[in-house]
């Protein structure tokens, strides 16, 4: 039988003790060659285990004069992180600064969040935009891009620059091979890429030419230093069947990682969640995922214009293909995905296992501002959210008190809808109310008839065929308009 040819290592040529050896070296050179701080993406998946591993490997090695320069582990929590990988990564990190503190490495761990305004549920059920898809992609740049750039723009006006040391790997992609092979042709100085976004920040990717059978190699046989299990991270990836991870995203140019172990839990980005389906088909004692995954799939409707008003967000409507473009989720939508998130939460934190007891699908600051949002910027002036919660919690609401000018109680509210005769009349109705309570508390009442105005421009439809009508007779007056003018030029 003829002999198989080995498959393409990194350490077939000088074996693996010798070029985990000669990659150490090369790190600690790297790490005293200048005071640039390091910012190692960790997302707890492999790859940047291994990569966080070697560099704790390396520094732990130096004369403790020489570990001077601080390296910032950061982890990017969207919020919707598939809640078994982020309760892992969260408890790597606790266990990641206590370890470094005891091994004396000026390493610390930062886990990143998306500010309250920019968080899924807020865009989604606040403001009511739509589930992502690939052509409004509303998602990524608000939930990772935002917060990880954010803090490499501080350490780089801290220092002047900043070095990001991240576990891609040539292998992982086509793509991400023909991006990593010319960057390094653009290389500042030897293994340092310049970012193509961040001025002043540079790339270091120790490990990548590895394979994915290096990374796990690796990650067998070198025991995770500060604590964490690398047995149980390999149980955690055989446990579904992709084989992938998010890494740092600090452009917009990274593909989703919707389809992997570490990424969001809603995201529509992608077909479909198998990791979480794999999950919950491999492993009985992980379906109390079961609602998460089945809101998902709720948010990943084919056609979602009954959910979504009519109108866009600025209140106008507009055509395409003589048909209008949906806008935001109505109201009803928006109060519906809430329900069944909050269901949701209450079911994991029910029938999920005791480290998921205090599950937060939905934080309270991002429920308080869905409240303001509601109330404040969309006039839903009933104040809806504390008595849903209440409902489907079985439990008082925990936020704070409305300002009382700013709601009608439920009495006030049902005699509006019958005054108003239908629901198009009553949300106009109701959206003059609130503006002129408003203004009415206000010394100066400067705007009041702009607002006013742009609300009866919004609200002043019979129905939707009647704004499709009529936005069809616009578009025809223009276009005879630009005929006339091409005729008399």
């Amino acid at each position: 039988m003829a002999e198989q040819p080995r498959r393409k290592s990194a350490f077939n040529e000088l074996g693996f003790e010798a070029t985990i050896a000669a990659l150490i070296d090369e790190i600690q050179t790297m790490y005293r060659a200048d005071g640039i701080p390091w910012v190692v993406g960790y997302s707890g998946g492999k790859d940047s285990s291994a990569v966080l591993q070697l560099i704790w490997m390396a520094m732990v090695a130096l004369p403790a004069d020489e570990r001077i320069k601080p390296v910032y582990a950061i982890s990017t929590d969207t919020l919707v992180e598939n809640p078994i990988v982020a309760t892992w990564v969260q408890n790597s990190l606790d266990k990641m600064g206590d370890a470094a503190k005891a091994a004396g490495i000026p390493l610390t761990p930062h886990r990143l969040t998306p500010e309250v305004r920019n968080s899924f549920w807020v865009n989604l059920i606040g403001r009511g935009y739509p589930a992502p898809r690939p052509r409004f992609r509303w998602c990524t740049e608000r939930l990772k891009i935002n917060p990880s750039n954010k803090f490499i723009g501080e350490v780089v006006r801290a220092n002047g620059e900043a070095i990001i040391v991240l576990g891609t790997r040539k292998a992982e992609s086509a793509a991400r091979n023909h991006v990593m092979t010319r960057l390094e042709g653009k290389q500042v100085r030897a293994k340092l890429s310049p970012n193509t976004t961040l001025p002043n920040a540079y790339v270091y990717s120790p490990i990548a030419d590895w394979s994915n059978d290096d990374v796990w190699t690796f990650l067998m046989q070198r025991r995770n230093p500060w604590g964490h299990n690398n047995k149980d991270l390999l149980t955690l990836y055989q446990g579904a069947s992709v084989d992938g991870e998010c890494p740092l995203v600090i452009d917009s140019t990274t593909p989703s990682c919707g389809d992997s172990r570490f990424g969001c839990w809603v995201c529509t980005l992608v077909d479909q969640d198998r990791s979480m389906q794999a999950m919950i088909q491999n492993d009985t004692d992980k379906e109390w995922m079961q609602p998460l995954l089945d809101l998902r799939n709720a948010l990943d409707v084919p056609d979602d214009r009954p959910l979504r008003d009519f109108r866009r967000m600025s209140g106008h409507v507009q055509l395409f293909n003589d048909q209008l473009v949906p806008g935001p989720y109505t109201q009803a939508a928006r109060q519906k995905w809430l329900e069944d998130l909050l269901a949701a939460q209450l079911h994991v934190q029910i029938h999920g296992p005791e480290e998921m007891a205090g599950l937060q699908l939905i934080t309270l600051p991002e429920l308080e501002e869905i409240r303001r949002i509601w109330v404040v910027e969309k006039h839903e002036i009933e104040d809806s959210l504390p008595k849903l919660y209440e409902r489907v919690m079985d439990k008082p609401y925990p936020g704070g008190r409305l300002d009382d000018g700013m709601s009608f109680n439920a009495e006030d509210i049902e005699l509006l809808k019958e005054i108003s005769g239908d629901t198009l009349h009553f949300e106009l109705t109701r959206q003059l109310l609130s503006i002129e309570r408003k203004h009415r508390v206000m010394a100066r009442r400067a705007g009041v008839f702009g607002e006013l105005e742009r609300a009866i421009e919004r609200g002043f439809y019979e129905d939707e065929a009647d704004a499709t009508d009529r936005a069809r007779t616009r578009q025809q007056a223009k276009q005879d308009a630009a005929n006339q003018a091409a005729d008399i030029a």
